[in-house]
């Protein structure tokens, strides 16, 4: 497989016995109908890149941008009706919440680190929610989150490390599976690893590759460490993919078989946010980029392998 010697390959531990494979996949499908009037069913293009075939799913062109709205709606409609919202986010995942909490008409509270960038608090506040800065780091503001969701009738909407977050994700590879069956591996960036767990569960056995910064790398450190671990965060994508440690229950789907674990260097991830715009004029944040830099260097293999762009959520100028 060709490649320019940045692109790590890793690979999970054996099958496990975890109750998320028995109990998750076919919560993607009843994931699928619950949240099927609120989300747009996005698009997927075939291309031809370097010579070579591959699809893109068109996933930043979902309402708030990214992803996230859709394990944010599942998590809220499946269980009982919370009074309030509240969750922590570095950007993405609180527009989500946000937004979904508009839809359904609960109020919502958003914790961010300082750091956030200013394009995504603007949406966060604009969809609603009250915005509070707490800490520097994406875990002070989850403390500061957990401990305002102990207020009676609140719900605190995991990011990434909740079954039915992770069967909300599990959504967007369904999409991929309908659209472009003929995909054989499906691409995708990771944060704290909701979804790549998701599209893991929802590809129908598909090869999922999951794929990091190199200075942001929570899941490809802890499949080499055989366990969750605290990684450094420190790339160009942290507003989206900054988790310092990989949930257990994604880590549990991650490290089973079917998932290769890849991690890009920050000019490849430029270089790949540039050429998504200078080819096919789309317009993604850099963690959108980051399994795109992977296929362009030849690491991410299949014959028809799918690239999941997650999100366009950043202010920038081509």
């Amino acid at each position: 497989m060709p490649g320019n010697g940045k692109a790590l390959a890793a690979y999970g531990r054996p099958a496990h016995s975890g109750v998320m494979t028995s109990t998750v996949v076919p919560d993607v499908t009843a994931a699928a109908e619950r949240i099927r009037p609120y989300v747009r069913h996005t698009p997927v293009l075939r291309a031809e890149v370097d010579g070579r075939p591959l699809v893109l799913k068109l996933e930043h062109l979902q309402r708030t941008g990214s992803f996230k709205l859709r394990g944010a709606l599942n998590a809220l409609l499946a269980g009982e009706r919370p009074e309030q919202v509240v969750t922590a986010s570095g950007g993405n995942h609180g527009i989500g919440v946000a937004t979904a909490a508009a839809i359904l008409g609960l109020p919502a509270t958003v914790f961010v680190p300082d750091g956030v960038p200013a394009g995504k608090a603007r949406r966060i506040e604009a969809a609603g929610a009250r915005l509070v800065r707490a800490g520097t780091r994406y875990a002070d503001a989850a403390a500061a989150a957990h401990e305002a969701a102990q207020a009676p009738g609140a719900r605190y909407v995991e990011a990434y490390n909740d079954p039915v977050v992770i069967a909300g994700q599990g959504t967007v590879a369904a999409e991929i599976v309908a659209d472009a069956p003929e995909v054989d591996a499906i691409a995708v960036a990771v944060g704290g690893g909701g979804l790549a767990a998701g599209v893991a569960l929802g590809s129908g056995g598909r090869l999922t590759v999951a794929v990091e910064p190199e200075r942001c790398s929570c899941l490809h450190q802890a499949l080499a460490a055989g366990h969750p671990v605290d990684a450094e965060v420190d790339s160009v994508a942290a507003s989206a993919l900054g988790a310092t440690r990989v949930g257990e229950v994604p880590f549990e789907v991650l490290s089973g078989p079917g998932v290769r674990s890849l991690v890009v260097s920050e000019a490849e991830i430029l270089a790949a946010r540039d050429r998504l715009w200078d080819e096919f004029r789309l317009a993604v944040e850099p963690a959108a980029a980051v399994p795109f830099a992977a296929w362009l260097a030849g690491a991410v293999p299949g014959e028809v392998p799918c690239v999941l762009l997650c999100g366009a959520n950043a202010d920038w100028t081509p």
